[in-house]
């Protein structure tokens, strides 16, 4: 496994090895020691697989009270993902990273506690798949908005067509109003 710190060095890529032929492949996706070595001691406890369409975007998320990293991986289609750095001790405090991870290019991206996160669908449709290392507490789960303008995040949108967002995400805090982590 290759890990590459991005330019929010908590924020890692993930690329497996991988190894195929006319039968097809083989890839590890996790191994605690070296997650450990590159990400920092965490354990996960929840794992969790969405499929969105065309044009979804889901986010930004983050719990406060219980603050999970999300080890976040596509098995089918493609996604641009977003890490936001929340933690306002933080020399990157405000700043965003992201991905484009797909079933193709097989990268994992390690979200650490302390960001929101969130995924735009490029593809017809993706699969999400998550580790976390703490479990979803419903009355602890908070939004920023995906177009707050103080953020300037490039979603890298298709066409430049807004995407569709729940009526949860279109209600969520401008960066400004959030909740943030000390």
């Amino acid at each position: 496994m290759q890990f590459e710190k991005l330019k929010i060095p908590d924020v890692v890529l993930l690329t497996p090895k991988v190894f195929g032929d006319e039968r097809g492949f083989f890839m590890e996706t996790f191994r605690q020691s070296e997650f450990e070595q590159h990400c920092g001691n965490y354990a996960f406890v929840q794992d969790n697989h969405s499929l969105s369409a065309h044009g979804i975007l889901r986010g930004l998320h983050y719990q406060l009270e219980k603050p999970q990293g999300k080890l976040v991986r596509v098995t089918r289609g493609e996604v641009f993902d977003v890490a936001v750095d929340l933690r306002q001790s933080s020399p990157t405090f405000g700043q965003w990273v992201g991905a484009t991870l797909s079933a193709e290019n097989k990268q994992m991206l390690w979200v650490p506690p302390g960001f929101a996160h969130g995924f735009y669908v490029i593809s017809d449709e993706a699969e999400f798949q998550y580790k976390c290392t703490d479990y979803y507490n419903p009355g602890d789960e908070y939004c920023i908005r995906w177009d707050d303008s103080a953020l300037a995040i490039d979603w890298l949108l298709v066409d430049g067509k807004a995407p569709q967002v729940s009526e949860k995400d279109e209600q969520g805090s401008l960066f400004i109003e959030a909740k943030k982590f000390s």
